[in-house]
């Protein structure tokens, strides 16, 4: 085996290659291998940079680390998909090609065996294969229904290069997400949107609420406080003292029985109506019209 040296390694897929008959599989590859030509030569890196590896479904490319980083993720985010487009827009509905895609780096070395062909060996590697194959990109792809391809970077990637605002490398187009790998945890970044389901690196806990005490809690609206229920005992209210909004008070933990706050309006429990001025049941007090069932009314108009 030979010493072990640092590469980036770029991962391609084909999406649902294995339900594709042995002809159209031929014709996918060569799609692909245009493809990723037209990528690696955007992105200026010679066949003397590479080495490529046929996965059957898809490719293995070592890219010398003389070649920038910068540069090849701008041509994964241009040229790749203009490749696609010019692709599928010639194939037919049996060969159109969907890819994942995997941008990360680390130590790789070569381990060939006898007269196999390929051999390559790293933990490096082995950790880009997995998210290559990971649940998140495969449901991203398969959301984003407009789109040819989607790409992942790891995260020394995107530590080393994207976060720091490279020109056409916008970082709030990456999102991180958690990838399970046996009984470890992978961090790495997706280019576009999250899928549903999967966790982001973006807390939305409280956006759009007003808040009280506590983070992302709701604020309980004012009600207003009649000068009668304001004074004290044995005191009177001014004269034209007008009702005052006072903040209400949110049920705390100790409070006993069962609270209900009404803000206006008639409320209907199973079919019968609670109307009129509602201030509280809490071992309290109701005053107006509290009607429970139906009503009836007799001859005379009075209610019974």
């Amino acid at each position: 085996m030979t010493e072990p040296v640092n590469r980036t390694i770029l991962l391609f897929d084909i999406e649902r290659f294995s339900r594709r008959d042995d002809m159209e599989q031929a014709f996918l590859r060569r799609g692909l291998d245009s493809v990723v030509a037209d990528s690696l030569a955007a992105a200026g890196v010679e066949r003397t940079q590479q080495y490529r590896e046929d996965r059957g479904d898809g490719l293995i490319i070592l890219i010398s680390g003389d070649v920038s980083k910068a540069r090849l993720l701008r041509a994964l985010l241009k040229e790749t998909p203009d490749a696609l487009r010019a692709y599928n827009r010639f194939a037919a509905s049996s060969t159109q090609m969907r890819l994942r895609i995997v941008l990360a780096s680390g130590e790789v070395a070569h381990d060939p065996q006898g007269s196999t062909v390929g051999g390559l060996v790293g933990h490096d590697l082995n950790q880009a294969c997995r998210l290559l194959d990971a649940d998140v990109l495969r449901e991203a792809l398969r959301q984003r229904e407009t789109a040819d391809c989607v790409l992942c970077v790891s995260a020394p990637v995107y530590e080393g290069v994207v976060r720091h605002g490279h020109r056409g490398l916008a970082k709030e187009e990456f999102h991180r997400v958690a990838v399970a790998v046996k009984e470890d945890r992978l961090d790495a970044w997706l280019y576009g949107p999250v899928p549903g389901g999967h966790g982001g690196d973006r807390d939305d806990a409280g956006v759009g609420r007003e808040r009280s005490g506590a983070r992302g809690e709701p604020a309980l609206p004012e009600e207003r406080v009649s000068p009668e229920e304001r004074v004290g005992p044995g005191e009177r209210a001014e004269p034209g003292e007008q009702a005052q909004p006072q903040p209400r008070r949110r049920p705390q933990a100790a409070d006993v029985g069962v609270h209900f706050t009404f803000d206006g309006g008639s409320q209907t429990f199973g079919g019968g109506q609670v109307a009129g001025d509602q201030i509280g049941v809490s071992g309290g007090q109701v005053t107006g019209d509290v009607i429970m069932g139906s009503v009836h009314r007799d001859s005379g108009g009075e209610r019974r």
